[in-house]
């Protein structure tokens, strides 16, 4: 056996140890001493339990051993530490079964499969101690041989234990049972052994306390243990002779011990031993106890049967042991299956059962070793609990069907669905998220391939929304920050095919949305349509970076970042943004060996085709990745793009098994997206990749010619044709124009047809319109690309220097042939707009065709191969057949009216991000579709509108005479309720799902306000909507996003700034403001300029300052237009865009969209950019000596413009804080030492602050809030304060600034600033009470209860830093808060109750009788009194009281005398 070593107790008497400096002599007595006494060692050599056996508790075994010596075998050569076996020897099960062999197996192969290294089976042997061994002889018979045994006569009540027992040795321990004396205990011992044990096990002891309770009074000392023996101390360790006395003696005297103490102290004793204890120790005595409890049980019922209760006492049951550790262990499922047990005695065999319904199988007596039944093993046989949702606070884990539905929690599902094969919460049905993560690394591939389908599923249903009602938080952040990406990554590099098609599938459903997709090819042939924002993230922290680098040049800010993200773990920047991390890790060339190597099932080719259309929306720098990954673009274009393919392909109820060899729409779109990221791309794609080839062969046949399904083939004609038109739009593939123009003028003739189908709901008619529409739209780009023709020439013809770009291979002349044939079908398909549903499906080709005629005009009217007079005439013919009689029929008023309702600005909640939206993917929020009243939707007027509003700007710009006869548009009460209400409405946030909506609606507002500032001089009822106009305009200039800077150019241009918005200046406005500034409606008090430049002239009305603004407006409009000089370059490329020289064009993807054009406080952008330039100046330690020569007219023109809006249009500067506002002025006084005092600036700076001193203006006021574009208004007014210390010569203006921060309510730091550290100040500030514009109250109230600043106030009065003469307005507030102070009763801590009485005796004592009366009699505030306050005649008595009792208790009984 395997030898062990267990501490055990020593004797009372025991040798003392070596000490220190003992000789090694006295080391050899104390050693002869302790053999002579025979005493037993420290440790003890006892046998190791088999674990396969449980633990003995056979009272041989634990008696001591002798000192006798031992007969020990040793393996000489093996050591007596085992060695570590890899893999180590298994375990044994504790119920044996069969193993299953086959009969070609060698058996000798089978042994040397199974063989053990011998040191697993012999160690050292020891012989066993038998010297206490009591031998008895047998007994003599009168039989020549011992009478033989029958298995039938063994006794079924003896009971093996723990350990196997041969039948032998089994009826031999029944015999010695019999032999020995059946005596009982008293009940006396019976309690006191109880109580013994219970005292280290609290849990029994309150378990059983009950049962105890219940019992009869007969039976209660049957409940408990019987033992005159001690369970725990077994005397081993000490002198062989006394060893079983000394136990007993102990045991009495714990009896003793235990009987004289009540049950609390016991309880008590018991708390303080458990807390003393280890806790390991606890366990091991409570698992000594435990081997006994069985045989509490047994006694009970063997005193029911004394003739069977010798037989049973020395057999231990372990049943109720094991179902009470269950107890002790804190089950509760444990616990009421042990309440629910019962015993049945059948024969003379005890078996322990449970309810008939709670064991799936019912033991048996005639069961070998099924005597002790383990429940704990029977359980996974029982049928599962029904599942019921727990009441708790706490959300139940969700878990997820193989389809990827969420199954509620009390959902009932049968176990055959395969749901139930979990450990946790085994009742309910469905696998979480970390069990699928976990399954998903299995070695099985049907496991993998299972997860990452189910995780699939789950991610595709989380995106469309349908877990946002039922689970907290996002799925997909919580997959996303568990690493998900990467695991389907790592799993796209399997080499199982079924894994890489299950990662490629999940992949999709997390990168891609089918409803993105196909709401922006619905858009594509919209006004600008083919125009898209990149799907890049928008990344706070790179914004910051971006911040700090302001200088850099666009290239050198490309690098850095690059650079940056090139040095960065694949994981952060997958974290900010999922598709750069992807590129990262090289999805791309995993993709391409899939497409090319494996050549997947047709659906997985799908899936990447979309992935890849996904990632090349990202931005131009990853479609440049893509163009740049070898073979990929090859791969695609060879394999499924192809010239030729089986024309079997096209046959109905054709199954392909692979799409390799077959053209493919996806692959055309991919092709298609790709070429959107950069000229450069496109040429490649067309030149390098032969991509003029495939255009040709799939733009040339009819879809109904193409070798492929009918929908398929309409697909992919049609994104042929939008390739061509993406190319067209850089000015390429224009020679392709001639080649196919047969092609072109056969569908032109064809279009009108579609009018006769579209009574029938047939699914291929809608994409018939979509491909008719990109086919007009592919001639709107090589009608613009044909009008820049002449331009070019004429270039090339001149001698510049400069690039010169080669014209295009297409002539007006070739182009200018097609326009009657759209002119006619426009006709034919408006002829149908009273057709709501027929309608709807025709609007996109209609409004193609609008778009196309707007752009033929405008190239038309530059050529000069064209008759000016003709153009006018057809334009005058166009007006009066076509666009007149549209305006006047009432369906167009139901379409103006429907503008609100789909309007995304007047419904915010529209354009919301999804609820499953996660940053670091861009996605556009359309999964599920949008409503059909929305900008998007089936009944969306828009499209069509701004397009219509396109074709009349355009005309009207060509032809002036024709804009009276376009006033109607102008006055639709559904234009102007939408118009009013839009600009009112606080916009949506930028987020990517709403900016590529709001862009295509600030086309129609923009064309709306450019025919309304062609009718400012025509249209007689136009002065009553100017205001209206110039609100929408001030509106739309905030609220443009990247790309559209041609359009906030043109507002700035032409209406912001234009008088005819602002009819106020030549209709009484400025008399207005005199007349409300006198009657005390506007302003509340008249700021002078004492000591200022502007005092030796008499100031101006407010009235007189607008009047100069409106006069000055062409110098204003041109310092702002100057001022967004840094926007060129980005104008360029706008122009571009909307001018139509796409020979400049550079790419379809619009700038990254990471806010509005302009900052939403443009009106003081002058202003701001001044200070900038100073302050950036000095942090690089230089001196700006050289300000703008006209800096005083900048920022004259900067106040005027402000003050016009703020009086006239205050509405439109409502977005900007009233904080903000008067942060951007004080800039005035940062900028420069002596500008503020400049007349005009002086002026007009006054007049504004009087307007934010306005009563509603301070209450919105709020100066702790994170203010735009400002890191800390703190530091902004530290260096006020230090700017007012150097050169304000104590201007009052400038000194309103100062004090304005100082109100009670905001920040104590701004007035522990003054008082503290630029005390200084407080001699110059000296503006007078009835110039300040603020009431004091808001500085007084409520009290001050800062002790710091209080002793500030304190001591700048009593040093004299503080005067009246000085700073009025601060001494007010000083004193008032003072005089509070030191004459509160509130209760408070200690040390302000000290520092005001510290305060209040030293007042008393004050030198100054003027401050002294001053705060002991302050009473209130008062503006008319030349101090700004009143005072008290005589003290209030509860007043005089309480300085009598602060005086007297410092001067020892002597009362002041006050006079008053």
């Amino acid at each position: 056996m395997v030898s062990g070593i267990s501490p055990q107790k020593q004797d009372d008497k025991m040798f003392s140890r070596p000490k220190p400096g003992e000789s090694e002599a006295d080391l050899i007595h104390f050693q002869n001493q302790f053999l002579a006494a025979r005493a037993s060692p420290a440790v003890k050599i006892v046998k190791k339990a088999d674990k396969r056996k449980g633990e003995e508790r056979n009272t041989d075994t634990e008696r001591p051993q002798l000192q006798d010596s031992k007969d020990v075998v040793m393996l000489d050569d093996f050591p007596d530490i085992l060695p570590a076996l890899t893999p180590g020897p298994p375990k044994k099960s504790k119920i044996k079964s069969a193993c299953v062999h086959f009969d070609d197996e060698d058996p000798e192969e089978r042994l040397e499969n199974h063989d053990q290294h011998i040191t697993a089976v012999f160690s050292k042997i020891i012989e066993r101690d038998t010297s206490a061994e009591a031998v008895t002889m047998p007994v003599p018979t009168g039989d020549p041989f011992p009478r033989i045994f029958h298995r039938s006569e063994i006794k079924s009540e003896v009971k093996v234990g723990s350990g196997r027992k041969s039948i032998f040795a089994q009826k031999m321990a029944a015999r010695r049972a019999a032999e020995k004396p059946a005596t009982a205990p008293s009940a006396e011992c019976t309690q006191i052994a109880s109580a013994s044990l219970d005292v280290l096990n609290p849990e029994g002891s309150a378990e059983e306390a009950p049962e105890a309770n219940s019992s009869n009074g007969d039976n209660k000392a049957d409940d408990v243990f019987i033992s005159q023996r001690p369970c725990i101390i077994t005397g081993e360790g000490l002198g062989c002779q006394k060893s079983e006395q000394e136990a007993q003696a102990i045991h009495e005297e714990n009896l003793e011990k235990l009987q004289s103490m009540s049950q609390e102290e016991i309880l008590k004793e018991q708390e303080r031993l458990l807390a003393q204890l280890d806790p390991s120790l606890v366990a091991f005595l409570k698992s000594r106890r435990s081997g006994n409890v069985g045989q509490k049980n047994e006694i009970k019922m063997e005193q029911n049967r004394p003739e069977e209760f010798v037989e049973s006492l020395t057999v231990p049951q372990c049943g109720v042991g094991t179902s009470l550790s269950m107890q002790e262990s804190g089950l509760e499922e444990s616990g009421r299956r042990d309440e629910n047990m019962k015993m049945e005695i059948t024969g003379k065999a005890v078996i322990f059962s449970p309810e008939d319904d709670d064991l799936p199988v019912k033991p048996r007596k005639e069961w070998i070793h099924m005597d002790n039944v383990e429940f704990e093993k029977l359980e996974w046989m029982k049928d599962l609990p029904s599942p019921r949702q727990k009441k708790t606070k706490k959300g139940m884990q969700a878990r997820f069907s193989l389809k990827g539905d969420l199954i509620p929690a009390d959902a009932d599902l049968p176990t055959h669905l395969g749901l139930h094969h979990h450990g946790e919460e085994a009742e309910r049905a469905g696998y979480s998220l970390q069990e699928l993560f976990h399954l998903s690394r299995s070695q099985l591939i049907q496991q993998r391939t299972l997860a990452l389908q189910v995780l699939g599923r789950i991610v595709q249903k989380a995106r469309a929304g349908e877990f946002a009602s039922s689970l907290k938080g996002s799925v997909l952040r919580l997959l996303l920050d568990a690493g998900f990406l990467f695991l389907l990554r790592f799993s796209l590099d399997d080499a199982v095919d079924n894994v890489m098609a299950a990662s490629v599938g999940a992949l999709r459903a997390l990168l891609v949305s089918s409803d993105d997709e196909k709401y922006l090819d619905c858009t594509f042939s919209w006004y600008q349509g083919m125009a898209a924002f990149p799907f890049v993230p928008n990344n706070e922290e790179e914004e910051e970076e971006e911040e700090e680098e302001e200088e850099l040049t666009g290239t050198e800010k490309s690098q850095n970042k690059k650079q940056k993200d090139e040095n960065k773990p694949d994981a952060d920047v997958a974290r900010y943004d999922v598709v750069k991390g992807l590129l990262k890790t090289r999805i791309q060339h995993r993709l391409r060996y899939i497409l090319e190597v494996v050549r997947p099932v047709p659906t997985v080719v799908l899936d990447i085709l979309h992935i890849l259309t996904r990632i090349a929306r990202h931005s131009s720098e990853a479609c440049i990745q893509l163009l740049d990954c070898p073979r990929l673009i090859e791969t695609i274009v060879r394999e499924f793009l192809p010239t030729r393919w089986d024309p079997h392909v096209a046959e109905p109820g054709c199954l392909l098994t692979s799409l390799h060899g077959v053209a493919c729409a996806a692959a055309m779109k991919f092709i298609r997206v790709l070429a959107s990221g950069g000229r450069n791309a496109t040429a490649r794609l067309l030149n390098k990749f032969e991509m003029k080839s495939r255009l040709i062969r799939f733009t040339a046949e009819d879809p109904q010619d193409l070798l492929l399904p009918r929908e398929e083939a309409i697909r992919l004609n049609t994104e042929a044709f939008r390739l061509w038109a993406v190319a067209a739009g850089y000015g390429q593939a224009c020679d392709l124009y001639r080649d196919l123009y047969p092609v072109l003028v056969r569908i032109l003739q064809s279009l009108p047809e579609l009018l006769s189908t579209s009574h029938e709901k047939n699914p291929m008619f809608e994409l018939s319109v979509q491909r008719a529409a990109a086919v007009v739209t592919l001639l709107v780009n090589v009608t613009q690309t044909a009008g820049c023709t002449v331009e070019l020439q004429a270039k090339l013809s001149s001698c510049e220097d400069s690039e010169q770009i080669p014209p295009p291979p297409v002539s007006w002349n070739q182009v200018s042939g097609l326009q009657p044939f759209l002119e006619t079908s426009m006709k034919k398909f408006l002829q149908v707009i009273s057709w709501t549903e027929t309608w709807q499906i025709l609007q996109p080709l209609t409004t193609t065709y609008m778009i196309y005629l707007g752009v033929y005009y405008s190239a038309c009217s530059q050529q000069p191969s064209v008759n000016p007079v003709d153009c006018l005439e057809e334009l005058e013919r166009l007006t009066s057949e076509v666009l007149q009689p549209l305006l006047s029929q009432p369906a167009m008023h139901s379409m103006w009216d429907l503008l609100r309702p789909c309007s995304a600005l007047c419904n915010p909640l529209s354009c919301s991000p999804a609820p499953e939206s996660v940053f670091s993917i861009v996605s556009l929020s359309c999964t599920g579709g949008k409503p059909p009243l929305s900008l998007v939707g089936s009944k969306s007027p828009f499209p069509f509108l701004t397009a219509l509003l396109f074709l009349i700007n355009s005309i009207t710009h060509i032809h002036k005479g024709l804009i009276s006869k376009y006033s109607s548009v102008l006055s639709f009460e559904g234009l102007k309720d939408y118009l009013h209400q839009s600009w009112q409405t606080a916009p949506p946030s930028v987020t990517p799902a709403s900016a590529w909506m709001l862009r295509h609606e600030y086309h129609l507002q923009y064309f709306a306000l450019v025919l309304a500032r062609k009718m400012a001089g025509t249209c007689p009822d136009y002065s009553r909507h100017a205001s209206l106009y110039h609100c929408v305009a001030m509106a739309l200039l905030s609220r443009l996003l990247p790309g559209s800077e041609h359009l906030a150019y043109e507002i700035l241009l032409d209406l912001a700034f234009n008088p005819e918005f602002l009819l106020e200046g030549k209709t009484g406005g400025p008399e207005a403001a005199d007349f409300s500034d006198i009657l005390h409606l506007g302003t509340s008090a008249k700021l002078s300029q004492p000591g200022s430049a502007a005092a030796s002239s008499s100031k101006p009305t407010r009235g007189a300052l607008l009047r100069d603004s409106y006069q000055n407006l062409p110098a204003i409009r041109s310092c702002y237009l100057s001022h967004f000089v840094h926007l060129q370059p980005a104008l360029v490329h706008s122009q571009a865009s909307y001018q139509g020289r796409n020979y400049l064009i550079q790419s379809m993807l619009l700038p990254e969209v990471r806010g509005p054009i302009l900052p939403s406080d443009w009106p003081f952008f002058p202003l701001i950019s001044l200070y900038n330039k100073v302050t950036n100046a000095e942090t690089r330690g230089a001196v700006l000596n050289s300000l703008p020569l006209d800096l005083v007219n900048t920022v004259t023109w900067n106040l005027q413009w402000v003050l016009l809006l703020e009086t006239w249009r205050p509405k439109t500067l409502q977005t900007i804080p009233t904080a903000a506002k008067l942060a951007r002025l004080m800039c005035i006084f940062l900028t420069g030492s002596d500008l503020f005092l400049e007349a005009p600036i002086h002026c007009y700076t006054a007049a504004l602050l009087s307007m934010y001193c306005q009563p509603k203006a301070l209450d919105s006021l709020n100066l702790d809030a994170p203010l735009p574009g400002l890191a800390s208004f703190h530091d902004l007014y530290i260096s006020l304060l230090e700017q007012f210390e150097g050169v304000s010569f104590g201007d009052p203006l400038f000194g309103v600034f100062v004090l304005l921060p100082l109100q009670k309510r905001f920040s104590v730091h701004l007035r522990l600033s003054v008082f503290g550290e630029h005390t200084s100040i407080l001699r110059a500030l000296g503006v007078p009470l009835q110039q300040f514009p603020v009431p004091l109250e808001r500085y007084t109230s409520p009290p001050e209860d800062n002790l710091n600043l209080l002793r500030h106030y304190f001591r700048t009065l009593v040093t004299g830093a503080l005067r009246n003469t000085w700073c009025p307005v601060l001494y007010v507030v000083a004193v008032a808060h003072v005089n509070s102070f030191i004459f509160s009763q509130d209760s408070t801590t200690q040390e302000a109750d000290a520092a005001r009485k510290s305060m209040l005796r030293k007042t008393w004592l004050l030198v100054d009788e003027t401050l002294k009366k001053h705060l002991l009699y302050y009473r209130l505030l008062n503006a008319e009194s030349p101090l700004g306050f009143d005072l008290y005649e005589q003290l209030p008595p509860i007043r005089l009281k309480y300085l009598q009792m602060v005086m007297q208790k410092d001067n020892k009984g002597n009362a002041p005398v006050l006079v008053s």
